[in-house]
């Protein structure tokens, strides 16, 4: 059975179906061009026995052609069947949509992601290359306009640089997709992409990480899928003893639009009600200074 993990990274594709040919290009792929990109079905068996379904199978379309297709498979570990069922994967869907087909591998280890680069030998004179996506390759996303722009490849982000050796650049990519999971989507997908970024930091993490979200953001982690979404407390602040949280969430918002926060700036929003937070939260990703932001709480 697929894992959280998993199910969550293919969610981020499902999502935001162009993001793959987004991370396709970070790999110097050269993609023909499309104006769009759609998700279809990912069942791939032919007309023999064998049963062949990818995670996810997306379409590049120009003006409404087939220019490429790309089928996402997120491999959390190796599997000694994905050298043989992967080059049928391809060959079955470049069959049937007569278009060119490439695999694309999302991994969040690198050791993984170094067996899934092998090429897989086909015979004399033929090889199938897939392209990986893994920690070391995934974009750092640490501007908060970059994680607004494509929240789900900020969550990717978070997740793929979780145990990044850099004890600050690691904290500093999860936190900006915290503050814009909370801030810029809708409630659903918020509790969504909170729950699923703090269950993936609680998973081989290091502890320097934990911490130092902690120290930042003010989490509590309580997973157990996250103590059956917290995060809903920061997202409508309806649960009691979460408006705090909120308020942390937004202070590190304005912190990363405006500089660091005065004291009496953090303690004010702190005690403001739930009202007056969510003013500022509509308003901290359009102001153009920290008092328009605060408004009358200046």
């Amino acid at each position: 059975m697929p894992s959280y993990l998993h199910e969550l990274i293919l969610l981020l594709f499902r999502n935001r179906s162009d993001s793959a040919a987004e991370l396709l290009r970070e790999l110097d792929v050269s993609l023909p061009e499309h104006d769009e990109v759609r998700a279809e079905s990912s069942d791939l068996s032919n007309l023999q026995p064998a049963e062949y379904r990818a995670d996810l199978v997306l379409f590049l379309l120009h003006q409404t052609r087939k220019v490429l297709g790309v089928i996402v498979e997120i491999q959390l570990g190796p599997d000694d069947d994905k050298p043989y069922t992967w080059p049928a994967y391809i060959a079955n869907l470049r069959a049937r949509h007569r278009c060119p087909v490439c695999l694309l591998v999302v991994t969040v280890k690198e050791a993984v992601a170094r067996w899934a680069r092998r090429p897989i030998d086909l015979g004399p004179g033929s090889q199938c290359q897939p392209w990986v996506l893994g920690p070391s390759n995934t974009p750092l996303i640490t501007e908060l306009r970059n994680a607004q722009a494509n929240l789900e490849l900020a969550v990717l982000s978070a997740i793929e640089h979780r145990q990044n050796i850099d004890i600050q650049l690691a904290p500093r990519v999860a936190s900006t997709a915290i503050v814009a999971s909370a801030a810029a989507v809708d409630a659903e997908r918020s509790r969504l992409y909170l729950d699923g970024i703090l269950i993936s930091l609680t998973e081989d993490a290091p502890m320097s990480l934990e911490a130092a979200l902690k120290n930042s953001l003010g989490f509590e982690y309580q997973s157990d899928f996250a103590r059956r979404y917290i995060t809903q407390g920061w997202v409508e602040g309806k649960v009691e003893g979460k408006a705090e949280g909120r308020a942390e969430i937004i202070l590190k918002l304005l912190a990363l639009r405006f500089g660091p926060v005065s004291e009496a700036v953090q303690t004010a929003v702190r005690s403001a009600g739930v009202a007056q937070i969510d003013a500022i939260a509509e308003r901290v990703l359009t102001a153009h200074s920290l008092e328009e932001a605060l408004g009358s709480m200046c």
